[in-house]
């Protein structure tokens, strides 16, 4: 393949920052990238932001089926033009565009789309996704009660799934290079290690617990409008960064409950 700067210069690439493109360029990365999906020829694949291929070449030859989704028409253009008939090419923003249905989900994201794909890929049926984001977002991925990582994405994941660093990646490897490190993450769907009563619910007060996690539970979920009273709401003196998912699930049910009645 060639070098990421001849790519850039023969496709009429100028990387932006808007949008995060930093091209990985180590081979051996991508390899175990791709060597930790575990992909057999029967998977459909799904990568979203294949720039300019350094995975998708290795991925076209490993599943039954590769499905990518680029946003950018020049980066786009490359694959088509690269790989033809051998993937199906989506074009448009993979915040936006349905997923296809797939086994294996493979992606460098960029920092400014991995909330929302992140969250879009838990709402999704798959085996295994192997993400490479910035290391201060794979520490928020994994993070335990307490610490100033600790977040919404953390609690979301954990009901979904068990979330695994796989390796750091230096910023050395990307092209531009990029300001900060980023880390391989490997993400495994499981049934949910604790029950709820109603997972909307459950999200919700998750939600709106982080998003004034300074305050007191009940009076973030009286500022938020999902209770009117917060009295026999359990925790409710506590804050979200001292809860562990299961404890913020029993002030979910409670909150069903209450609204249920």
């Amino acid at each position: 393949m060639s070098s990421a700067r001849e790519l850039m210069a023969s496709a009429g690439v100028v990387p932006k920052k808007s949008k995060g493109q930093n091209f990985l360029i180590d081979d051996r990365v991508a390899d175990r990238i791709v060597g930790y999906g575990g992909i057999t020829s029967e998977d459909r694949l799904l990568e979203v932001g294949p720039g300019f291929g350094i995975l998708t070449e290795r991925l076209v030859n490993m599943g039954d089926s590769l499905t990518c989704i680029e946003l950018d028409v020049k980066l786009a253009e490359h694959i088509r033009s690269t790989y033809g008939d051998r993937l199906t090419l989506l074009e448009g923003d993979a915040v936006k565009v349905p997923f296809p249905e797939f086994d294996v989900f493979v992606s460098n994201l960029p920092y400014s789309v991995s909330t929302p794909i992140i969250f879009k890929l838990l709402e999704n049926e798959f085996r295994t996704a192997v993400v490479m984001v910035q290391k201060e977002f794979a520490d928020r991925m994994i993070a335990d009660v307490g610490s100033p990582d600790y977040s919404r994405l953390t609690v979301n994941l954990f009901y979904h799934a068990d979330c695994e660093i796989m390796e750091p990646v230096p910023a050395s490897r990307f092209d531009p290079r990029p300001k900060v490190d980023s880390a391989v993450v490997k993400i495994t769907p499981r049934p949910a290690p604790f029950d709820v009563l109603d997972e909307r619910t459950f999200f919700k007060v998750t939600e709106a617990c982080f998003n004034h996690r300074r305050k007191k539970i009940g009076t973030s979920l009286r500022n938020t409008g999902l209770v009117d009273s917060a009295e026999d709401i359990p925790y409710k003196d506590d804050r979200i960064e001292s809860l562990r998912p299961a404890e913020i699930g029993e002030i979910a049910d409670a909150v069903f409950s209450l609204n249920k009645g």
